[in-house]
């Protein structure tokens, strides 16, 4: 079966309509379906746009249907550890809801939490939902995870799943910083972190001072804090090796991820032969929905891309 990799959707269900016509799916039964090809969904359907629940559904129709699969993304786990009361904590949850970090994570998630109704059986629902999400694919051939496929962490976290699922410990253990299941996720849902030499630190954009940067982890010839280092321009990054403890080996088979929001006017290319990237900030303005048509070749080519 031959898979279409779709990227970060944030509620624009009309996008990815569109998208799904132009890849040739047609609504069929109560889904969409292609007469050849299965989607991927590689996570983060929810939060920032304008229709949070029809995506939903749409996504869960087809998952339900067998013509689609989906990865859990990092805002879907936010929206479970939103909605998780604390079990060691009375009145709070698993994400923070106080102070200014509870106002910057309520605003991050007000859109969804605007359209289900928080704290409603809807809302229920689709948290249960989002726990049933597997946090990678892996098949023979390929590989699908939500930011960074990192063999160490995913040997760790992998005795604390079931069927590749979250559990509710896990859960928990995983909103705890200092864990081996918080290292485990915040990887794998949200990048490859390294910490810089002292005393070394940078600004990002929020004007907080940062002793760690997000890595370009899939280029193994990346070997310096500032080529290595992804996200605000201008940070000033020093020019040191990175020990070759932090880095990672190229994947062994082509592996698709989204989180990262690509710049469009780039171009629509795999970061490397192994490694594609099919989030190009659909949220944004003048941003695509993308979809990479994987037909199980060896190597990653710019001319399997397909935009709306």
């Amino acid at each position: 079966m031959n898979h279409d990799i779709i990227g970060d959707i944030h509620g624009h269900a009309d996008r990815l309509e569109a998208l799904l016509t132009h890849l040739g799916y047609q609504h069929r039964n109560g889904a969409w379906r292609h007469p050849s090809r299965t989607a991927i969904f590689v996570g983060d359907f929810v939060d920032r746009g304008p229709a949070q629940l029809r995506t939903l559904e749409l996504v869960r129709a087809m998952t339900d249907a067998g013509s689609a699969r989906a990865v859990m993304g990092n805002h879907e786990f936010n929206a479970i550890a939103w909605a998780t009361p604390d079990p060691v904590n009375d009145g709070h949850h698993l994400r923070h809801r106080h102070g200014e970090t509870g106002a910057k994570n309520r605003r991050q998630h007000k859109r969804f939490l605007e359209e289900v109704g928080e704290g409603s059986a809807d809302h229920a629902s689709w948290i249960a939902w989002f726990r049933d999400l597997p946090l990678w694919i892996e098949e023979d051939g390929f590989r699908v995870v939500h930011a960074c496929w990192s063999p160490r962490q995913v040997e760790a976290i992998r005795p604390m799943l079931v069927d590749g699922r979250l559990t509710p410990e896990t859960t928990e253990a995983a909103s705890r910083k200092g864990s081996g299941a918080h290292q485990a996720i915040e990887t794998l849902l949200k990048g490859a972190e390294v910490e810089l030499p002292p005393p070394h630190d940078f600004e990002d954009g929020d004007k907080q001072r940062r002793t760690s940067i997000r890595t370009r982890w899939w280029d193994p010839n990346l070997t310096t804090y500032r080529s290595a280092y992804i996200g605000p321009p201008g940070a000033e990054i020093p020019d040191l090796p990175i020990p070759t403890s932090e880095t990672m080996p190229e994947p062994d088979r082509p592996t698709f991820i989204g989180h990262y929001w690509l710049d469009p006017k780039e171009g629509l290319a795999p970061r490397t032969s192994m490694v594609a990237c099919v989030d190009y900030s659909v949220a944004k303005q003048n941003g695509l929905l993308v979809a990479y048509r994987f037909d199980g070749e060896p190597e990653l080519t710019a001319q399997r891309f397909v935009a709306v």
